[in-house]
């Protein structure tokens, strides 16, 4: 007889009738997204907890095996903190954002191109699925330039962040050629400029903007934080377009909340029928939130 995974959950206590109607339940969703493609940002304690990134992995090959087509981006901010320690260089930030001089863009490259991307395949690909690591060089994907940070209290000022860029355009042929043939893209926020130097981009715009040009159904970011909270605190489980826009100029929304809930915003806004933003420290927190009835954090829908 074989010996159970320890990592395994004991579903024993659950009786058959009920594990039957979780599945049942799942049903009417898998059959309304089937085919349809997904964006996921990855980050946050999901990233980093040994526990949650082997449910990360286990969620995105189950999305994939029912016939969605996730395609995930990911971040890297700790660990690039930690191998800029490792070779004696400080981290420096303006506005929230890491100033990237050329040493610093070297770190980031084989940080996430290299040690966090592989690091995301490997684990999918041990759950079963077959990941494919790209950046935004591959296939001429992501087009970038130079970010011209405008100085928050002096909008004449602005800030050198050097190799940090925005977005110019993303050709997602690479990524659909993939999803036709059943890989599960996985891709590191690095772009390209016209003079072939590289760019680090903020992985939640990357991710909102392929959402876009993908016309992707749904566009998942995994936080460290329930959702988006009202002023007393209570998770605000389905918002719309306007209602958010009216919650930034209240002042509900501010801080460092601001960029990520801006670029879901934007996707809401141009194409992505629903922005989840879900509590990546909850297990299977993204099969919940799509694939059940349970709200596991905030969805802004695009009407």
């Amino acid at each position: 007889m074989s010996t159970p995974d320890p990592s395994t959950p004991d579903l024993s206590h659950v009786a058959p009738r009920e594990k039957a109607e979780i599945l049942a339940q799942a049903l009417p969703y898998i059959r309304q997204f089937h085919g349809k493609t997904i964006v996921i940002k990855y980050g946050g304690n999901a990233m980093t907890d040994p526990a949650l990134q082997q449910d990360f992995a286990e969620d995105v090959v189950l999305l994939k095996l029912v016939g969605l087509n996730p395609v995930v981006v990911h971040g890297g901010g700790p660990q690039i903190d930690e191998a800029l320690t490792r070779v004696g260089k400080k981290g420096q930030f303006i506005q929230g954002m890491r100033v990237t001089d050329e040493e610093t863009m070297e770190v980031v490259e084989w940080v996430l191109a290299g040690q966090v991307q592989q690091d995301i395949v490997g684990l999918i690909n041990a759950a079963g699925g077959k990941a494919v690591g790209l950046t935004g060089r591959d296939g001429g994907m992501i087009r970038a330039r130079k970010l011209k940070m405008v100085d928050r209290d002096d909008p004449e000022k602005l800030h050198d962040m050097g190799q940090v860029g925005e977005i110019e355009s993303i050709d997602p042929s690479v990524v659909k050629a993939l999803q036709d043939d059943q890989f599960i893209p996985v891709i590191s926020p690095i772009g390209f400029g016209k003079e072939n130097e590289s760019y680090n981009i903020n992985a939640d715009l990357v991710a909102g903007k392929l959402a876009e040009v993908l016309r992707a159904e749904k566009l998942v970011l995994l936080t460290n934080i329930k959702g988006v909270l009202d002023k007393e605190g209570k998770l605000l489980t389905d918002l719309t377009a306007k209602r958010i826009d009216e919650l930034f100029a209240d002042g509900t929304i501010s801080g460092g909340m601001m960029p990520k809930i801006a670029s879901a915003l934007d996707a809401a806004k141009n194409g992505v029928h629903a922005v989840h933003i879900i509590d990546g420290r909850v297990p299977h927190a993204m099969l919940l939130e799509i694939l059940t009835d349970q709200a596991y954090g905030t969805m802004i829908r695009s009407h």
